[in-house]
């Protein structure tokens, strides 16, 4: 059983990048891939953190979301410690609880159960670590919208 094609459908919303500044690295992360920043950032304080999204040239998902630690109490501060990079991967899926019933089946562990996300208006998220050691951030589809379509 594969828990990311238990609760279908789903897709790649955006990989999370942790870097020491998103004011520092933003414009150059975007010039690098060919993509596009905003400027917009967003605090989210149960994160412990700033974020902000980097678009492809056609505005479509998946994203580059940055990531900056606030403060050493961040969890994401000993990642940072450690140089920073590549840290997770996030799907959108409609059945948050059902995800995480599926991937605890095949030996996920959920090491942030569900809670609101500011930089998605306050849509649920959850992450789990997989048995090979994959952060996966799931994203829970807004209440109402139409059905995800992948591919």
């Amino acid at each position: 059983m594969n828990p990311l094609s238990e609760n279908e459908p789903m897709r790649l919303h955006h990989v999370g990048y942790v870097v020491g500044s998103i004011q520092t690295m933003a414009d150059r992360f975007a010039e690098s891939i060919g993509a596009i920043w905003d400027g917009k950032v967003i605090l989210d304080p149960l994160q412990g953190a700033k974020v902000t999204f980097i678009a492809n040239r056609a505005h479509t998902l998946p994203l580059v979301e940055l990531v900056q630690p606030e403060g050493e109490d961040s969890p994401l501060s000993n990642f940072m410690k450690r140089g920073g990079g590549l840290h997770h991967l996030c799907y959108e899926i409609r059945d948050l609880d059902r995800q995480l019933e599926s991937s605890r089946s095949i030996g996920g562990k959920i090491v942030r159960p569900p809670l609101p996300a500011v930089a998605f208006q306050d849509r649920r998220i959850a992450w789990v670590f997989t048995k090979d050691r994959l952060l996966i951030e799931f994203l829970e589809t807004p209440q109402g919208s139409a059905p995800i379509k992948t591919g």
